[in-house]
């Protein structure tokens, strides 16, 4: 029997509450997409995103919810 180690990588350190907001990198990498494709989605509405200041922001919780209506139109269709 082998054994395979496994590293992870966290966002923020294991005592660091989890994320509020994520930058748009961090979005398009919980959606194993680009940062191309992943400011498309925001200038579309498809993906919620807020501005502070100058700072382009997306919930942390945004990309699961543009994950849950897109497996629900592929359902319906």
């Amino acid at each position: 029997m082998s054994t395979v180690a496994v590293e992870s990588t966290t966002l923020a350190g294991a005592s660091d509450p989890a994320p509020v907001l994520l930058t748009v990198e961090e979005a398009a990498r919980c959606l194993r997409i680009g940062r191309t494709t992943c400011f498309a989605l925001i200038r579309t509405g498809e993906l919620e995103s807020l501005t502070i200041g100058g700072l382009r922001r997306v919930p942390a919780d945004a990309p699961a919810a543009y994950l849950a209506r897109r497996r629900a139109e592929q359902r319906a269709a």
